[in-house]
């Protein structure tokens, strides 16, 4: 039996893990799918949300574990789970980042974004830099994020989708080999997706060689339209 602990990304909550977190339990290990600060349930104020809050919420989690966790990190997650994995090394087994930003130290996010081919989301984006914080154009949803997902699952997640802070997506990972470099690294790769594009994904991988890549036939949220298939992936990690 194995603990996962599967962290959301930018504008969603826990609840995008909903069909993995079953399916995992059924294979019987423990799933964990915990709110980021400022998502989900969770009304941290946006001033107060920054990537070390998103680490340390992870950590937290991680460390309630009877065993060292598989950590699993979706699009932003990706460099929360980095950030987490340089501060609390002891408590992950692997890290596993899905169609997510695994980047580099003295990288951040929205540099890395711009270092890629544009996807559709970058059409999308609006700013609100007065109140720090990004949106997504309602318009823009199914054809960045659920384009071969179910109108049941996308009216499900509009409804819970929030405001995403800034920081967190400018904030600059700092990572060292001997902490985070230490842990083994798998990424997922979504073939169809139009938020992190493959051409980028297979280039943040390039430049942080990982110990297995897996291949998906998604958009960016197979957690909806391929729970089976990722949960059976994840589950061959453990």
């Amino acid at each position: 039996m194995a603990t996962f602990v599967l962290v959301h990304g930018a504008w969603h909550g826990g609840w995008c893990w909903q069909k993995v977190v079953p399916l995992l339990e059924r294979g019987g290990h423990r799933a964990l799918a915990p709110d980021l600060p400022g998502h989900g349930d969770d009304r941290t104020p946006t001033a107060e949300v920054t990537l070390r809050a998103y680490a340390e919420r992870v950590c937290q989690v991680a460390g309630q574990a009877r065993e060292p966790v598989i950590l699993v990190g979706h699009s932003m997650g990706g460099a929360v789970i980095s950030q987490a994995a340089e501060r609390c090394p002891e408590s992950i087994r692997t890290l596993v980042y899905l169609a997510a930003f695994l980047l580099p130290s003295g990288a951040s996010l929205f540099e890395s974004a711009r270092g890629g081919e544009p996807g559709v989301l970058s059409q999308h984006l609006r700013p609100d830099p007065a109140n720090g914080r990004m949106l997504v154009a309602d318009e823009g949803l199914v054809p960045s994020f659920y384009h071969d997902c179910s109108a049941e699952d996308v009216a499900f997640a509009r409804a819970r989708l929030v405001p995403q802070a800034l920081e967190p997506l400018n904030a600059v990972l700092e990572l060292s080999d001997a902490r985070f470099g230490r842990i083994p690294r798998v990424y997922v790769e979504c073939l169809r997706d139009q938020a992190i594009p493959i051409g980028l994904q297979r280039k943040l991988v390039a430049a942080m060689p990982c110990r297995k890549i897996v291949s998906l036939d998604t958009s960016h949220s197979p957690f909806f339209s391929a729970p089976d298939a990722l949960a059976r992936e994840l589950t061959g990690l453990a």
